[in-house]
């Protein structure tokens, strides 16, 4: 593998792809700017067509594929290669089938089939729909377009530190993205070394819970992982190190970081409350590891790669609740009342004037967690001032009833 052929392709990627793609903004963050001390820009990838920056490498893979793309292209994916090999086979008037893990989920599988793709289910993980893949492109002889361990690929996403460079207009001290496979990693490290050599700083995320580069990078030999795991960070989670990936990442890459979900699902909330960004777990995680002082940027110039913002609404909705839950503004009450008229009355009244906003309510009567003649309420209210809540509860319990707040 020839490196300055990955440099001269990505050019090439660059006049392929326009038209094609989105040129997507470099957005200043003035909120992760203050909470950091750097000088931090967000490359929107979410914004992306396909809503990931996957689109780029799959275009470029199966646009130099040339006539041989007429056999039909094939990939596995747990989701934004998957979209980006459809869009891109679709576009270049070619058909494509994509193996997706059983336990892909829904939105993206639809969203697959709408760019064209015939999509098999197969497997619990990448790695087994991969190992479909292979074997129906050996028997039917569809061209296989891998979603990191290729060199068009790798080139393909390089074109995004082409964009960044042309949109900051001053050379970035530090560059960050998350890692999977790496080819998104590979490709922009070549680039970025290529222009400011040791002037620049690569660094890389992974999930902590499948850190095979960060690993293999100690023992100097790639790293696989034995069992893979479930994780918010999904299009992180790949199981083998890629032949050409790492060996670019262990050249040109200086540092790796992890995180984990409870990390990454506070950049996610931070992102879409204060920025409207709508990132994925591996989208955000670029971010969580700023916000969380993995990587020390104080006084710096900053680039962090938001890369997709594929991600379900149940996901979503679930990450919103636990952080709302996490920071205090959403809070479960629990108490015992006399199991008589006019009580909750009074316990709603003593919420609505402590100013705290009733989500929902429960009432059992049947259970042996209460005496006799009681009644047990949980109430979960939102306060924007979590003083009210412990002054709520004071209240109420000088009245006569039990109640307290129960800690998520």
């Amino acid at each position: 593998m020839e490196i300055e052929e990955i440099y001269a392709d990505s050019l090439k990627a660059l006049e392929v792809l326009r038209g094609v793609i989105h040129k997507t903004p470099l957005d200043y963050s003035r909120t992760i700017s203050g909470a950091t001390g750097g000088n931090i820009y967000l490359k929107l990838e979410n914004l992306q067509r396909t809503s990931s920056f996957k689109v780029r490498g799959a275009y470029f893979k199966v646009w130099s594929l040339g006539d041989e793309r007429k056999k039909g292209v094939i990939a596995a994916s747990a989701g934004n290669h998957a979209q980006g090999v459809a869009l891109g086979a679709t576009l270049l008037h070619t058909k494509s089938t994509i193996v997706m893990p059983e336990v892909a989920p829904l939105s993206k599988i639809e969203a697959t089939k709408n760019y064209g793709a015939e999509v098999i289910l197969y497997g619990k993980n990448f790695d087994e729909a991969e190992g479909k893949a292979v074997e129906i492109s050996e028997e039917t002889g569809k061209v296989m377009v891998h979603p990191f361990d290729d060199p068009k690929v790798i080139a393909g996403q390089g074109t995004i530190a082409h964009e960044v460079l042309e949109q900051l207009s001053k050379k970035p001290d530090i560059v960050i993205m998350p890692i999977g496979g790496g080819g998104l990693i590979s490709g922009n490290a070549i680039i970025l070394k290529k222009k400011f050599g040791d002037n620049i700083k690569v660094i890389g995320v992974e999930p902590s819970y499948a850190a095979k580069y960060s690993e293999g990078l100690k023992t100097g030999e790639p790293v696989n992982i034995k069992n893979v795991p479930f994780g918010l960070m999904d299009g992180l989670i790949v199981k083998n190190s890629g032949k050409y990936t790492f060996e670019i990442i262990k050249d040109y890459v200086d540092d790796i970081v992890k995180v984990n979900d409870a990390e990454v699902a506070r950049a996610i909330f931070l992102l879409l409350e204060r920025g409207k960004i709508l990132a994925e777990g591996a989208g955000a995680a670029s971010v969580a590891a700023l916000l969380e002082g993995k990587v020390n940027v104080k006084g710096k110039d900053v680039v962090a790669y938001i890369t997709g913002g594929n991600v379900d609404m149940t996901r979503i909705s679930n990450i919103l609740n636990y952080e709302l839950a996490r920071s205090g503004r959403i809070v479960k009450l629990s108490g015992t009342i006399p199991d008589l008229p006019g009580w909750l009355d009074i316990v709603l009244s003593k919420l609505a004037q402590a100013k705290l906003n009733v989500i929902d309510i429960r009432h059992d009567r049947i259970t042996h967690l209460i005496e006799p003649g009681k009644a047990l309420i949980e109430v979960i209210v939102e306060s924007s001032a979590p003083e009210a809540i412990d002054k709520v509860i004071e209240e109420l319990n000088s009245i006569g009833v039990s109640f307290s707040k129960i800690v998520p």
